[in-house]
């Protein structure tokens, strides 16, 4: 059991730095330093920015209900959170995107592997919906307001793990871009992991990507390509910082309600 320590007094074991470096052949590996996690879990999940309705959402409670592609895409979050650690004792820098209709359960399984990482390994983790985001800075431009843009766009562009949900949502205008921009290119400079969600597919580089545009959903519809709602420049950036992950199965909400009013 580990000690009891005073609100003000110093972790024995990481001096206050949060991590412990063990001895190695090399230079040292590090690693979360038990008090990161036991003192800080409330306030870091607290300062998260998870909807009181996606609190409770976690990969136990995640039915695929025998999906093959919830299934695969459970599996590949869960690989995810395994591997955010690398063993040079780095978190990693590459993030996911979860991309498939409304109601498959794109958001269930980002607030998931956002709670895990917080959980696991102290992460200072975020959610953001983008739509939510645009309203907050325009409210800024209310000469009332004490907050500023910035104030409002550090913390996103600065947390050490990032959930941007519903990319492309919105309609594609000069300052929605411009601040889509500000928000990707800022963590890609900085390394940091980001796990979008997003209605539309991500699509291929652009030698590929009328390919797969043109693919067609379950419902036999030419799905919108994420390429048509943000620049070219972006979703390249985004070949590059997160790894696809396709859910294409209905709308699997739905018929989860609909079971539970039949009985």
């Amino acid at each position: 059991m580990a000690e009891e320590r005073t609100a003000n007094e110093v972790c024995p074991q990481c001096h206050g730095r949060g991590w412990v470096v063990e001895p190695d052949e090399g230079g040292g590996r590090a690693r979360p330093c038990r008090c990161r996690r036991d003192d800080l879990l409330p306030h870091l999940l607290g300062r998260a920015g998870i909807p009181p309705r996606y609190e409770r959402c976690s990969l136990e409670n995640f039915r695929e209900g025998g999906n093959e592609q919830l299934v695969r895409a459970k599996k590949l979050c869960r690989l995810y959170i395994d591997s955010f650690l690398g063993d040079d004792g780095r978190f990693r820098e590459s993030g996911l995107i979860l991309i498939g209709p409304p109601g498959v359960g794109k958001t269930h399984l980002a607030v998931a592997v956002l709670k895990e990482l917080v959980r696991r390994y102290g992460v200072a983790g975020l959610f953001v919906d983008f739509s939510s985001l645009l309203h907050q800075i325009q409210s800024t431009f209310d000469p009332s307001s004490s907050d500023s843009k910035h104030q409002i766009l550090d913390p996103v562009m600065e947390a050490e793990f990032l959930v941007l949900d519903e990319l492309g949502a919105q309609k594609p205008t000069a300052w929605v871009t411009d601040i889509l921009y500000l928000v990707m290119n800022g963590r890609y400079m900085r390394r940091l992991p980001t796990l979008f969600t997003t209605n539309y597919r991500l699509g291929a580089p652009e030698a590929a990507r009328s390919d797969l545009d043109r693919m067609p959903t379950a419902g036999g519809a030419s799905p919108e390509s994420l390429a048509g709602r943000i620049p070219a420049l972006l979703v390249s950036r985004l070949h590059e910082m997160a790894r696809p992950v396709e859910i294409d199965s209905g709308d699997f909400r739905r018929e989860i309600k609909t079971a539970q009013h039949r009985l």
